[in-house]
């Protein structure tokens, strides 16, 4: 009934909504993912070089591809959360809208994708052991986080569009081909 008497007040919010999102989102990409693969692996190596992983110097570069490919990806995620979802990734104030665009139509997860290949990333490009022992603990992590509580939590607020989009796009690792749709 608002939205007859009033549309001008219900297209004021979206631009209101999505610059909060923005805000919201820049927030939280600076406090959890910066501590996650920021502060993490820092606190860890120090981000001091160590002689390359079996001498071997192209295992650096797989470090800086793997940084260079998670840093776009993390940053197009989140702006996605925002711009579309109206919401953010911290489960506090989640998106509105389902986001299935961008990279979410070809894996479920690039934000911790992306997060777990910074880290990788780090890992190799500095030689450390246990920068990428903790690269795994947060991977499990994420896989734990996500069966038991964002799924369950998508499923329950979006749905049959959740399910189909499961049934869709895997997980973890992407479809690099699209399905053909009937």
């Amino acid at each position: 009934m608002l939205a007859i008497l009033y549309p001008h007040v219900l297209k004021a919010q979206v631009p209101m909504k999505r610059a909060l999102a923005i805000l919201g989102s820049a927030i939280f990409l600076v406090i959890a993912p910066g501590t996650l693969a920021g502060y993490g692996p820092w606190a860890i190596c120090r981000w001091r070089m160590a002689p390359p992983f079996f001498g071997f110097f192209p295992i650096r570069m797989v470090g800086v591809l793997l940084i260079a490919a998670g840093l776009p990806v993390l940053l197009d995620s989140f702006a996605r959360f925002a711009i579309q979802g109206l919401g953010t990734p911290a489960p506090v104030a989640p998106p509105q809208r389902l986001v299935v665009t961008g990279l979410y139509r070809y894996v479920r997860n690039p934000i911790y994708v992306a997060l777990v290949s910074l880290i990788f990333g780090q890992g190799l490009f500095f030689s450390s052991v246990g920068v990428l022992e903790y690269g795994l603990a947060v991977w499990l992590g994420f896989f734990a986080w996500v069966l038991i509580f964002e799924e369950p939590t998508l499923r329950g607020k979006f749905g049959k569009d959740y399910e189909d989009y499961c049934a869709r796009v895997p997980r973890w690792i992407p479809r690099l081909r699209r399905e053909l749709r009937a």
